[in-house]
């Protein structure tokens, strides 16, 4: 693995969860794809996803996934987190 992929990948799954269910549940599924800075200074894609991990209005899973362009999505960085419901 990619130790600069990782750190940022580590700090937007920890910014991720913090919204919380309460805020996140009226939006589900959801995701984003945007453009971030690496500790290295290079720029990388963010990907964000929540969708729910089991039935609808349950627990919700959190998935980031950082990478270094379009065609190296599969090399990225990955990580996940169940935001359990309130």
């Amino acid at each position: 693995m990619n130790p600069d992929l990782e750190a940022v990948a580590a700090e937007e799954i920890d910014q991720a969860v913090r919204l919380g269910w309460k805020a996140l549940a009226p939006h589900m599924p959801w995701g984003d794809t945007y453009v971030g800075v690496a500790p290295s200074g290079r720029e990388v894609e963010i990907a964000r996803s929540y969708i729910w991990a089991g039935q609808p209005g349950g627990d919700i899973l959190c998935e980031v996934v950082v990478y270094a362009g379009e065609t190296r999505y599969d090399q990225g960085a990955k990580l996940t987190r169940v935001i359990p419901k309130a």
